[in-house]
């Protein structure tokens, strides 16, 4: 017994070993190879002084505390499976606690900024309830702390995460802010994944979007409120924001009305819509001005929730946070600020508890009897929930329009 034994023993240590993790002191060294043998080279051919990066890099290491880490030599996390707030609860993303207290602080502060909101507006013709409704969403109205350093944050993601690429051409991004004299990188503060200043801008659309409103020669996203509510109007505005409309109402689509219709590729006059018997629930007409102007049915939850017909200008906030729960909490949000209402009047149902795995097993099943469903992620968005109302109501099946455990079959 002992001679088989040693013998299985010598034989298991021939076997080639599995590759380890390295470990945090020889990844640590494999950064700075990077930055200095990697990084800078790609950074000086975009035009960064060896000034700059010296400032920016000296004395950096990593941060082991972020999220979506993948050190050299491990694995990337395995696809768990994952419960989205789009079709597993999606009322709960809407806070009532949180949405009045914002509401209430929006209030407030929409009317100790009146001035500066009604130059905003005057200036790229977004609302200011809609600017503020963000600046409380994205930061608290800048009062949400920002504890990592944003080059830290970056240099760290763009060295190991699951998002290299897209963290390296920010990087790249906040070294150009750095490079024009925007900040310095030890004040370049931001969050976890390295989103900055109150309106929680990145930096390629710092870059891109922000704008010096107060006059003081800079683009202060962090200190300054005329700067940063400025610079939430322009991004809105440069992204398409139609002046003089609204982002969308909260409606009744009666059931003779199939769910299957919404999207931004569906859009008709709002009059189109008010004709097929669709009425705003809070009773009033739609807006005379808005009757020949495009909409489009949203129903986030299918026939399980609140139903909206929205504007082009939905859209638009989408483009801050591409998700149809994040524009709908802007738009209550900023309602409540500017008109004291409160919560959706349609409850949100109960939709079941669906796993992202188990909608992209659908989204499949869809995809191979002829749908277009979009892009095949488990997430539900207005093409898959349309092509599965299609679907019930060719199986006949009352359409809601909306993933349930039942979708999955054939």
């Amino acid at each position: 017994m002992r001679i088989v034994t040693r013998t299985l023993a010598l034989f298991l240590m021939l076997l080639p070993l599995p590759a380890m993790a390295a470990s945090k002191a020889e990844v640590e060294r494999q950064f700075q190879q990077w930055i200095t043998g990697d990084l800078t080279p790609e950074a000086k051919r975009n035009g960064i002084s060896e000034q700059t990066l010296r400032n920016a890099f000296q004395g950096l290491s990593l941060n082991w505390d972020l999220p979506d880490l993948v050190p050299p030599g491990s694995a990337p996390p395995k696809q768990q499976d994952q419960s989205q707030a789009e079709f597993s609860s999606p009322g709960a993303y809407f806070s009532e606690k949180r949405l009045q207290g914002l509401a209430a602080t929006g209030r407030s502060l929409a009317g100790q900024y009146a001035d500066t909101l009604r130059r905003v507006e005057a200036t790229y013709g977004v609302p200011g309830r809609i600017i503020v409704a963000i600046w409380g969403r994205e930061s608290g109205f800048g009062r949400a702390k920002l504890p990592h350093s944003a080059i830290e944050v970056l240099a760290t993601k763009a060295f190991m995460s699951t998002r290299k690429d897209m963290f390296r051409s920010e990087l790249i991004a906040a070294l150009h802010m750095i490079e024009g004299g925007d900040i310095s990188a030890s004040r370049m503060m931001g969050s976890w994944a390295g989103a900055l200043g109150q309106p929680q801008f990145m930096p390629s659309s710092y870059l891109k979007y922000a704008v010096d409103f107060d006059g003081d020669g800079r683009r202060d996203i962090w200190n300054s409120v005329p700067d940063s509510l400025a610079s939430i109007a322009n991004y809105l505005a440069q992204e398409g924001w139609q002046r003089g409309r609204d982002w969308g109402y909260e409606v009744s689509i009666p059931t003779s009305v199939t769910c299957a219709q919404e999207g931004p590729d569906l859009a008709r006059p709002i009059s189109s819509w008010a004709n097929l018997g669709i009425e705003r629930v809070s009773g009033r007409p739609f807006p005379a001005e808005e009757l020949q102007a495009s909409g489009m049915m949203l129903v986030p939850a299918g026939r399980h929730g609140p139903e909206f017909i929205v504007t082009p200008n939905f859209y638009v906030i989408k483009q801050y946070n591409n998700s149809d729960l994040y524009a709908l909490f802007i738009g209550n949000l900023a309602d409540r600020i500017a008109y004291g209402s409160g919560a959706f009047q349609a409850d949100w149902g109960n939709v079941g508890k669906m796993l992202r795995s188990d909608v992209l097993v659908m989204q499949k099943t869809l995809v191979a009897k002829g749908y277009d469903v979009g892009k095949v992620d488990g997430l539900a968005g207005y093409k898959t929930r349309r092509s599965l109302g299609d679907w019930q109501a060719k199986n006949g099946l009352q359409p809601t329009c909306f993933p349930d455990q039942g979708s999955n079959r054939d």
